[in-house]
């Protein structure tokens, strides 16, 4: 029988696990045992994880749960942001919250020395599903342009339009606290905080209008960024993440959930055949989006736990993220571990000595805070780090028990290497990893055919980029 370089037979090496570290290769990393159906607990770390530097740590204390606070009760107060509502009255309706969204984004602007920009991006919804008269949409987004690799882009999201029970009711009282001025407080604190910072990479921090009438902004964003050419890399929407408690009365202050679509939406058929013969089903840019935002935001510096759900959205409802999949982005969702549905889409009214709506009361503020930095971690840690390797191939052009993996080099000045990861097909989550031995190639002793595998970049500061999942190549 063949011999491993550990001395053992190569098939009790692959049959139960893969913890033997690679021969010759540096000191292989190894998770914990993995915790039960939703994840990791709080306290352990993948192989991949990476913990917040002094960077990191400086900018999340500085996300204040007293403005996010400030945030959501202002949007609140508007009475209505409905997608149909008064456009031109500057004490209610969408138009005047948009006009103060607009207004808050250019005073954090002001502190970046030119580096952010804010718009206003508007056009003119035709007549559409829940949207019976021609109506303008706008979008209020800020852009801190990144000052290393610019073209590189990271974008996260809030819808500012609410809704009554009836979504077609623009006069009634629709509040919308929870959903969604509290992600909308998300992308807005942390367009304050990181005004004054010089990410990398571009981030893009989004005010969308439309999505209770069927996610119309989102998708002007998303068509406006794949009209451009914008190398879009990854796209959070939060929506609806402002309280932890359930409709029972249970509450889970630590946790948020991430839903992160496996095979893609954007996909060719010819592309999903060749996922699928390889296993890629939850491997997809979107599943390894969630897999980082673990890695760098499951720490003591956010006070949170991400469970990833894998699932595109939750059923019946679709949030922002859809849009930018369907144009091929990798994308995911935030939203809150489970639903008040008595205070959601509620109209504003007390019955039998209990308020109903969805009111700035029912919002925990302390929890919108830590998921902002959650989000925090996740978009600084994207920006600083290199990009995702492309051309990632795992080659296949003859039968070995080896695994070579392949890919194109990066153009970072600061990139310094590479790292190969791999788990077991039956794993969620990435379990090893070692140093890639090449610039752009690695070989490891173990067989392409038991177990899968990925590589991410590594630059100066230590920071890694998301894994790339190979295909097929010759």
């Amino acid at each position: 029988m063949p011999q491993h370089p550990t001395g053992m037979p190569r098939r009790a090496v692959l049959s139960a696990t893969v913890a033997t570290a690679v021969a010759g290769a540096p000191a292989v990393a190894q998770a914990a045992p993995a915790a039960a159906s939703s994840g990791r607990g709080k306290d352990e770390r993948a192989a991949t994880a990476q913990a917040p530097g002094r960077e990191l740590r400086e900018l999340l204390k500085e996300v204040d749960r007293d403005r996010i606070e400030a945030t959501v009760r202002r949007l609140a107060a508007f009475g209505t942001r409905h997608t149909l509502s008064t456009q031109d009255d500057p004490e209610r309706g969408i138009g005047a919250a948009r006009d103060w969204i607009y207004e808050e984004l250019k005073r954090y602007a002001a502190a970046s020395g030119g580096r952010m920009t804010v718009e206003l991006q508007s056009y003119v919804q035709q007549p559409a599903s829940r949207i019976p008269v021609a109506t303008r949409i706008t979008n209020v987004v800020a852009t801190l342009r990144g000052s290393v690799d610019p073209d590189r882009t990271y974008v996260v999201s809030g819808h500012y339009d609410s809704r009554a029970s009836d979504v077609m009711d623009a006069v009634s009282d629709a509040p919308g606290a929870d959903d969604d001025a509290s992600g909308v407080a998300v992308a807005m604190e942390l367009a304050r905080v990181m005004a004054r910072r010089r990410p990398a990479a571009t981030i893009v921090f989004a005010a969308v209008a439309g999505e209770e009438q069927g996610l119309y902004g989102a998708a002007h964003l998303a068509e406006r960024f794949k009209a451009a050419g914008t190398n879009v890399l990854a796209m959070f929407t939060n929506d609806i993440v402002g309280s932890p408690k359930a409709d029972d009365g249970t509450r889970d202050p630590y946790s948020v959930r991430l839903f992160a679509e496996g095979v893609p939406t954007a996909e060719t058929p010819q592309q999903a055949d060749v996922r699928r013969s390889v296993g890629g089903e939850n491997d997809s840019p979107t599943r390894q989006l969630a897999r980082f935002v673990r890695d760098v935001a499951n720490n003591d510096a956010t006070g949170m736990n991400v469970r990833v759900i894998y699932r595109r959205d939750r059923y019946l409802r679709g949030g922002d993220h859809i849009p930018f999949l369907e144009r091929g982005y990798a994308a995911a969702r935030f939203t809150e571990p489970a639903e008040d549905y008595a205070h959601q889409h509620q109209d504003v009214r007390v019955e039998d000595g209990r308020q109903y709506g969805d009111l700035p009361e029912f919002c925990d503020f302390g929890y919108i805070a830590r998921v902002a930095r959650v989000n925090g971690a996740a978009l600084w840690t994207l920006a600083q780090a290199p990009a995702t390797p492309r051309g990632v191939n795992i080659v296949t052009s003859s039968l070995t028990n080896a695994t070579e993996l392949v890919w194109n080099a990066g153009t970072e000045t600061d990139l310094t290497g590479y790292e190969v990861v791999w788990r077991e097909t039956t794993a969620p989550e990435w379990t090893h990893v070692t140093e890639a031995d090449g610039a752009t190639s690695h070989t490891v002793d173990l067989s392409k055919d038991n177990l899968f595998f990925g590589v991410r970049a590594v630059n100066r500061a230590g920071h890694r980029s998301p894994v790339a999942f190979p295909v097929p190549g010759r």
